[in-house]
């Protein structure tokens, strides 16, 4: 059964290119061994990110990402069965939120991922994909 869970967090520090760079490349390691696809948004201390796969897969994934400590402050904001990935073209790729067109609609501080619905993230995730430059995750 595939399934797609999306995340809200805080970083613990800046967050940093390293610090991102280092995340996706341990994201597309795993991420591709255990067949999960997603998008990581991140910026302005935040981390919004969203995974699909096999129910098991992301549910491990899920716990390993509960117990790291560069991020604080995790919730769950949307879970559910899926017949087809929307995020299936990457490992995990990344969308930062200073690549995003400040002059479009997509004003982050207006927007509370920790009050939003699970269809109002999603949303908001598509919004950012479209409206900056995703990249892949880098190979290790």
């Amino acid at each position: 059964m595939l399934i797609r869970l999306i995340y809200v967090s805080k970083a613990v520090d800046a967050q940093t290119g390293t610090l991102t760079d280092s995340i996706l490349r341990k994201a597309h390691a795993w991420n591709t061994q255990n067949a999960i696809t997603g998008v990581l948004c991140e910026g302005q201390g935040v981390f919004l990110q969203a995974l699909e796969g096999e129910r098991g897969a992301v549910t491990r994934l899920y716990a390993r990402i509960a117990a790291d400590p560069r991020h604080t402050a995790l919730e769950l904001i949307h879970c559910e069965s899926i017949s087809a990935r929307r995020y299936g073209q990457w490992s995990m790729a990344r969308v930062s939120l200073s690549d995003v067109d400040p002059q479009s609609k997509i004003v982050w501080p207006e927007f509370d991922p920790y009050s939003a619905s699970g269809a109002q993230v999603m949303a908001r995730i598509d919004e950012l994909i479209a409206g900056g430059q995703p990249v892949p995750a880098p190979s290790i």
